[in-house]
This record gives C-alpha cells, structure tokens and sequence, in this order.
C-alpha cells in the first residue's frame, strides 16, 4: 500500500507528537492502541531515517525470498526492543485480522512517528540493537550479511524463489542454492548437497584424473617419450583439463553474482572450444604424419574454428537460456567439423587402415558421446520428462558432464594407439607395415 501523504496532515492529532511536559506515549514507551477511521496510531522510540530504511530494506528483501527466513526472523533474533516488540505485535494483530472492528486490510495503515505507512513496511524497520541490524556503510553491510550467512549456514531455495539470474533449468523445482556472498562461501557449497553438487564434482574429478596423467605422461624419460611427443599430447592434456576445471569453475562460482555469473559461464564455453581443439592436434599430427599440407591445412582450419566458437562465447547473450539449443548446434558442428580430414584420410589410405590404424573407430565414438550428452542436455533430458525428480542426481547436464568426460578417454586411447603406430614403423621413409588395432580397451 503507498503512503497517504494527505491522509497524514488530515488525520495525525496534536497527541501524537512531543509536548512540552514531555508526556507523549512515545516517551512513555507504551503502545496506544487508539485508531480511527483506517489509520492505526503507534509510537516509536527509533528516529528511522529513510536511508538506513532503504539499506534495510533491500537486505530483508533478499533474505525473505529465501528459505533462510524462518530463521532470520523468528522471534528471539528480532525486536528486543519493548516499544518495537510491541509494535510488532499490534501490526501482526492487523495483518491476521484478529482487531474488532475487523476493518478491511487494505485500508489499514500505521501511524509511526506522524509517519503513515502499510504494517508490511514497518514491519521491516528493525532495532538497531538487533543482530541483523543494517549499517549505514554498505561495505559493513555486505560484510555483517556474509558473516551471518556463513556462521549460520544457508538452505536450498525451490525453483520459484530464485532471482531470474539464477534461473536456467525450469524443471529442477527445488535444492537450489540462494546467492551466496561470498568466494569462500560458494567454494564451501561444494561439500554441500545441492542441483550443482553432480555438475562440479564430475568435472573436477575428471580434471585431477587428467592432471595425473599428464605428469605422468611429461615425467617418463626422453628416451621412453620423446620431447616432441609430449607437446603433441600435452595440447590435449591442456585442452582436456582447462574444459574439465573451468566448466568446475563455473558450477562452483555462478551463484556469486550476475556479473561473476556471465564471466564463469563464458569462460566454461571458452574451455570447450580449447578441448575440441586440443584434441583435433594430436589426431592430424599423426594420421597426416607424412603430409605436411593437409596437416597444416586441417589445423588451421580447426584453429580458426575453435577461435570463432571463443568468440562467440564471450557474447552476453550467448549465455542465456534462449541460447541453449544454439550452444549446443554451435559446439556440434565444431566437433563434426573433423569429419573433414576424417573423409580425406579414409579416401587415401582407405577404410580399413583408418578403422584399424587411424584410430577413425575411437573418433566415430567419442563423437556419440559428445553428441548424445550435448542432445541430452539441449532437451533436458529426463528431468523434462520427470520433473523434481532429479534436481540432485542424473539430471541432464550433470550426464553430459559424464559424456565429456567419457568422450575424452575415448579419445586419449585413440591418439595413444594412432601414436603408437606411427612411431612404431619409423620415419615417413619406412615401408608402412600394417598392425591390427582392435576396438577393445
């Protein structure tokens, strides 16, 4: 209800305010319980100034759209203050109805401090006594809000309560986290259980398990793996790894703010660009062993494509819900675009020695893979099907996550065998000897 600036000349009498006995209610502390027409008249002991108001208000607005408020605003942490205590339960005496004359609430006003306002807006003016009083300095503000947040501990947030910034998936309806204040806060959110949970930890384990392997992989002695092989893998250990963690990244920070939101979600489709790329080098550089051209060529073109696909990404609205379908086409066709070289090399060596040497097997199923959880997530697939009944576990993006990670070992053991080959039969000047490379890991 807005305030009747008019209604407050007409109907504030002379008794409301200080005389010069110094007898006025708001002295005495004493709440008055006499109204007239539809305004309802209480005194104050608090001179609330209308900035530390605003400030007040826009915290409790935040935090009474979260699950957090039956314990931010129960009845021991708020008004400790007698004349706000009793304040507090006249205007809950308005807002349920239970005065006699059981005016109509809309009409209903409070008169507090000559000011008339609805209950529900002075119902949020607290004591500054209060553990959840707003200073008047936004930085302690934000500061008092995280400490609160973090001693007490936060509760996940159905679907609706969530501000639009955190809205994508419509059919996870509940185990949400709220926004968090802090980078601490959202780290510690990983131990929690929440929609995020599955979409961090699949693609931080599958960072670490890359990152093993890769020192590993750099730590055998030249003599074992030459110098210029490790570079060759190491482009798609890097790629593999810088997807994996900044899609971990994302899932991990996105809650923070919107602004922290839209760099994470950037920076998460920029790593899939990296990965397709990293994992193009290795394949070109060993199946076009011997030709120079095509392999420049083809990575060149990879390149300019994995770039084109980066900067797209670092569009805004690239990241928005609307474009999910577009996201998903748009990192597709990059990966199909390997069906380029794939074609050149089964059409010189011939089918057989691409299927059998060429590792052509492993690429036809790391790109099942990557296509069936890019399709599985574009259709929210089976949370769409099933809605609220995986908001934590086996919802769509966290079985694309499994696919990338899948996808990425597929390839790694094709490259490792079209590697193994090729430096097994020599230099380019060596008769090629054929080897049978099965499909079994």
């Amino acid at each position: 209800m807005e305030i009747d600036d008019q209604k407050t000349a007409s109907s504030s009498p002379p008794s409301s305010k200080s005389n010069g006995t110094g007898n006025s209610s708001a002295k005495t502390g004493s709440s008055s319980s006499n109204y007239s027409d539809d305004t309802i008249k209480y005194p104050s002991t608090l001179q609330h100034k209308q900035q530390q108001a605003e400030l007040q208000q826009q915290q409790l607005n935040l935090l009474k759209n979260s699950e957090l408020s039956e314990i931010l605003w129960s009845s021991n942490l708020i008004h400790r203050n007698p004349a706000m205590r009793n304040t507090k339960e006249n205007m809950n005496n308005v807002t349920n109805g239970s005065f006699d004359d059981k005016k109509d609430k809309k009409n209903v006003k409070l008169d507090v401090d000559g000011k008339i306002g609805d209950p529900v807006e002075f119902e949020n003016l607290l004591d500054p006594q209060d553990i959840l009083y707003v200073p008047n300095n936004c930085a302690e503000q934000v500061e008092q809000f995280a400490k609160y947040v973090w001693e007490t501990g936060w509760k996940a947030m159905p679907h609706h309560a969530l501000p639009n910034w955190l809205r994508d998936n419509d059919f996870l309806l509940k185990g949400h986290r709220p926004p968090l204040p802090s980078v601490r806060a959202c780290f510690k959110s990983i131990f929690r259980i929440h929609t995020e949970t599955g979409n961090i930890w699949t693609h931080f384990i599958g960072a670490i398990s890359f990152v093993a392997i890769a020192i590993y992989f750099w730590s055998r002695p030249n003599p074992e793996i030459k110098f210029q092989e490790k570079i060759i893998f190491g482009t798609f250990f890097i790629g593999a790894i810088i997807c994996l963690l900044c899609s971990a990244l994302f899932h991990t920070f996105y809650c923070y703010s919107p602004n922290v939101s839209k760099l994470f979600s950037k920076i998460d489709y920029c790593g899939i660009s990296v990965l397709t790329m990293g994992s193009f080098v290795p394949w070109l550089y060993y199946a076009f062993y011997c030709d120079a051209l095509p392999k420049i060529a083809y990575l060149v073109l990879i390149g300019i494509l994995g770039i084109s696909c980066i900067v797209v990404s670092l569009w805004d609205k690239f990241s928005t819900p609307q474009f999910r379908a577009v996201r998903a086409g748009m990192f597709i066709a990059l990966g199909l675009s390997g069906l380029i070289p794939a074609l050149h090399y089964i059409l010189v060596f011939g089918s057989y020695k691409a299927f059998n040497v060429g590792a052509l097997g492993w690429l036809i199923l790391m790109a099942i893979l990557y296509i069936t959880g890019a399709c599985l997530y574009a259709a929210r697939i089976p949370e769409r099907l099933f809605p609220g009944k995986f908001d934590i576990w086996f919802q769509s993006h966290q079985i694309f996550h499994v696919f990338v990670v899948m996808a990425a070992y597929v390839h790694f053991h094709g490259i490792t065998k079209l590697a193994s080959y090729r430096l097994t039969i020599g230099d380019c000047l060596t008769a090629h000897t054929e080897a049978d490379f099965s499909f079994e890991f």
